[in-house]
């Protein structure tokens, strides 16, 4: 019998947490709609309450800075707007600045027209450069609107964490709005929004061990907001229409709560795991690259490249030795291709990059299993100059399994 399959694709998505599980099975028969004033509404209402303040204090703050949407992406392109609201009084932003290495969520710029986007650059460790931010807003014009500027905590390809607290000091100083992606961070640093000066934050609450189709935007405080993205019946106390997702708020509440609960044990854990397979990687092939390394990175991350090894046909080889991992985000309708991270920290994307990230359920022997696999794979790459038979066509959502040579 084949052993289980191995998964090491966390920062895709994390695998239902044993909280959320037991928190919407409990729930499953709050059918009510939580915007109904009979018992059964209200039954619900208190429920998604419940989870409005657990994703608050994930991120250090209160419950009516919560605005509950159907997931990260669509956080994104509700924050990020030229159209927003101190109170009743609009206020217009005439530019986005994003980092380099943002997710595709936030790189499309949501509502801002592609004219008024401009990129800010990274350095050579894959962090956002600082000083180039502070020029471009030293040479923004003010008179077209105020600077939003937009930047991840936590990469999702390296891992690697950003220098979001000063950046916010810059932000600030030139009078603009800051707002960060803490999807990858959530669960594996401890956020406070007010102190990394964010004005919003976004979260997901499948990468934490929620379910899929819930996330949140958090803001710092209750008047400024962005022009609601979806407009209907005034949920979300106007910010976002529609009936609520009841069970998969619930979980994502759940999770949120057990992420600040276990965040120091499983940090911990998950980073003695890490390096136990860094050095096995290193062991078995000394010409291992491990981007991002030396520098911070959160504990579960690891994206590598092992030369002469390309990204589909490497995800391939460890796919068919049962191990699941990703070349990069999961977040563009399954297609490979080279990634805009290595290409901005100024690597050869055509090399190919591979990532493994690790969760709360990742044990010893699953590191064993993965350094075994990494060891097979590095020893037929070096025999027969690739790991698995070559790759002609992706499929659209899957990659095609072809038979090792």
């Amino acid at each position: 019998m084949a052993p289980p399959r191995l998964y090491l694709d966390w920062n895709a998505t994390a695998p239902l947490h044993p909280t959320a599980r037991a928190a919407i099975m409990r729930a499953i028969d709050i059918f009510g709609n939580p915007n109904s004033v009979h018992g059964e509404g209200r039954a619900a209402r208190a429920a998604i309450e419940g989870a409005r303040r657990k994703v608050a204090a994930l991120a250090g703050t209160g419950a009516g800075n919560v605005v509950f949407t159907s997931g990260a992406t669509e956080a994104a392109n509700l924050v990020l707007t030229p159209d927003f609201r101190m109170g009743r009084t609009p206020l217009r932003l005439g530019q986005l600045y994003f980092s380099a290495i943002e997710h595709p969520a936030v790189r499309e710029g949501g509502r801002f027209a592609r004219e008024t986007m401009t990129e800010i650059p990274v350095t050579e460790a894959g962090i956002v450069d600082l000083d180039a931010l502070g020029r471009l807003l030293e040479a923004h014009d003010k008179a077209a609107g105020l600077p939003m500027v937009a930047i991840m905590l936590v990469n999702n390809e390296t891992g690697i964490v950003q220098p979001v607290e000063a950046a916010a000091k810059i932000v600030h100083a030139h009078g603009g709005l800051f707002v960060v992606d803490a999807v990858q961070a959530a669960g594996r640093i401890a956020l406070d929004i007010e102190k990394i000066g964010a004005d919003f934050m976004i979260v997901s609450s499948h990468k934490i061990g929620g379910p899929k189709g819930a996330g949140a935007l958090i803001a710092r405080g209750e008047a400024l907001m962005p022009r609601p993205l979806i407009q209907g019946g005034g949920q979300e106390r106007g910010h976002r229409s529609g009936t609520q997702n009841s069970l998969a708020l619930i979980g994502f509440g759940a999770a949120a709560e057990a992420a600040v609960d276990e965040l120091e044990a499983r940090n911990a854990a998950i980073g003695a795991l890490r390096e136990r397979l860094e050095a096995g990687m290193r062991q078995t092939a000394a010409d291992v690259m491990i981007h991002g390394e030396g520098g911070e990175r959160v504990a579960n991350t690891i994206f590598f490249t092992l030369p002469g090894l390309k990204a589909e046909t490497g995800q391939i080889a460890f796919d068919l030795e049962g191990v699941a991992l990703s070349a990069g985000s999961a977040c563009s309708s399954g297609r490979l291709g080279e990634s805009h991270v290595l290409t901005a920290m100024g690597r050869d994307a055509k090399l190919g990059a591979l990532r493994i990230s690790l969760g709360f359920s990742t044990t010893e022997e699953d590191i064993d299993r993965a350094i075994a696999a990494f060891a097979k794979i590095a020893n037929r790459r070096r025999s027969a100059g690739e790991a698995a038979c070559p790759v002609s066509k992706l499929a659209e959502t899957q990659i095609s399994a072809c038979q090792s040579g």
